[in-house]
């Protein structure tokens, strides 16, 4: 009994403490003091005052105008990497430097909403005027405002006008987040989600998985987000896109599961009430992107499959004929690597890597190509689907399961 007193005494001790320091902070910002924390670029921290630094704050001048100028925190992030322009180079005090690296799109968003530029201080929402000095002017600082936010709002209704539902909700397992984008080939559209990292050519920081299929990872979600709603007695709403708002608050995809991170739910009468009570779980479903495995092969199907086009059949064979030339070259020495033979055959290193398993496609595969009697197929998704466990069947038909 005692010692449940002295932790209560305790526990009732850290609150009132709590409570306090968080008073404090909330009077000293009402008095426009700053009470620590990152330093925001064109600022250094002298008897814990902010004082300008001038040639940070020339820095920051110039990011504000030149964003003004290209309406693109892209095209930004390429102008200020053309003309060397890179983050605060910070001294730890362990020795080591951070920082001096390129912007990237997270910093310069919150660098142009930062309104410690303007000499004020922001505490929950409300605004003071504080005891630092400003760096930018008040007009150049509200244009920019203005732009931000109308680029936001047409970002925002593109994202309720496009097709991928998961748009802004998707990230790799190494916290980038995930595009919509897609290509056309043969008149029909292929969509995906892409990481930040690849579209901004930094493929080392990419995650595990940073291209998958949208239709796949969309159906996904959205299959196991009914199935949770359900469970839970609830009734799911009919329109997908208003189901992932409503429950969706992230999506990670790593390289054999995706999680699944739900969002404070809001009784609309769709949901049950007992969702809300469970906000904050996660939901880790099983999943691989489509040919990432090799197990499938090409076995005998006895359906009735579509016949294979003469552009498809000249397709497929001068792209084994290549594969396995590219293989022969490595395995004579020829060709020290697919680096090697991508630059000498004018491709990418990843168009060459794609295609090269064509080259243990199966005999009998390539004499069903020959004589027409395979079905018909896509050279990217026949070296998806290659096994080099060759499997020939009692007859002479060939499909691809």
């Amino acid at each position: 009994m005692t010692l449940n007193v002295l932790l209560s005494f305790a526990q009732f001790e850290r609150e009132v403490i709590g409570e306090r320091v968080r008073d404090k902070i909330a009077a000293s910002k009402a008095k426009g003091i700053w009470v620590g924390g990152s330093i925001p670029l064109g600022y250094a921290s002298v008897n814990k005052k902010l004082v300008v630094v001038p040639e940070e704050a020339e820095t920051v001048q110039l990011i504000f105008r030149r964003y003004l100028e290209l309406g693109s925190i892209t095209r930004l992030i390429e102008d200020l990497d053309r003309q060397g322009v890179r983050t605060r180079n910070q001294k730890l005090s362990s020795g080591e430097s951070r920082g001096n690296i390129r912007f990237g799109t997270g910093a310069l968003s919150w660098l142009l909403r930062n309104r410690l530029y303007l000499g004020e201080v922001v505490y929950k929402g409300s605004i003071y005027a504080g005891e630092h000095p400003p760096i930018l002017e008040r007009e150049l600082f509200d244009a920019v405002q203005a732009k931000l936010t109308a680029k936001a709002t047409a970002r925002q209704l593109k994202i309720r006008a496009s097709a991928a539902i998961l748009a802004g909700r998707i990230y790799d397992d190494r916290g980038n987040r995930m595009t919509p984008t897609h290509t056309n080939k043969r008149g029909a559209r292929y969509r995906y989600y892409v990481s930040h990292a690849l579209l901004q050519k930094r493929n080392d920081k990419a995650g595990s998985v940073a291209r998958v299929s949208a239709p796949e990872i969309e159906a996904a979600v959205v299959k196991a987000a009914r199935e949770y709603i359900i469970a839970h007695n609830g009734v799911p709403p009919a329109d997908e896109r208003a189901m992932i708002e409503h429950i969706v608050q992230k999506v990670v995809v790593k390289a054999k599961t995706i999680e699944i991170h739900l969002d404070e739910v809001l009784d609309g009468g769709a949901i049950d009430r007992q969702l809300s009570a469970e906000s904050g779980r996660i939901i880790s479903i099983p999943w691989s992107p489509a040919g990432s495995t090799a197990s499938k092969g090409i076995v005998h199907e006895p359906s009735v499959v579509l016949p294979m086009s003469a552009d498809e059949r000249d397709v497929l064979l001068t792209s084994i004929a290549k594969a396995r030339s590219w293989i022969d070259d490595l395995a004579c020495g020829r060709a020290i690597s697919f680096a090697e033979i991508a630059k000498h055959e004018g491709k990418v290193e990843r168009h060459v890597r794609l295609l090269a398993p064509l080259a243990f496609v199966s005999p009998h595969i390539v004499m069903g190509i020959m004589s027409g009697t395979a079905p018909s197929i896509r050279v990217t998704d026949l070296a998806r689907r290659v096994s080099i466990r060759w499997h020939v069947p009692n007859d002479d038909r060939v499909s691809i399961a």
